[in-house]
């Protein structure tokens, strides 16, 4: 399972899921179970997403071991 800082980073960034889902090119849906760290993205995606929140990866995605 993984952890993730994505929602407060997004709402740091002042930016609606739908408007995230909308600059990394998915559906609203696949931000929300992004952020209940219930979908692990792929390596193109965690990194369209830690680009958009100005962050890297690792800041935003925590995998748990």
């Amino acid at each position: 399972m993984m952890t993730t800082k994505m929602k407060k980073l997004r709402e740091e960034h002042g930016l609606t899921q739908e408007e995230l889902a909308r600059i990394v090119g998915v559906r609203r849906e696949t931000i929300i179970y992004l952020e209940k760290g219930k979908y692990n993205p792929s390596l193109k995606l965690a990194y369209k997403v830690a680009k958009a929140l100005k962050s890297t990866i690792e800041e935003v995605f925590i995998l748990n071991s």
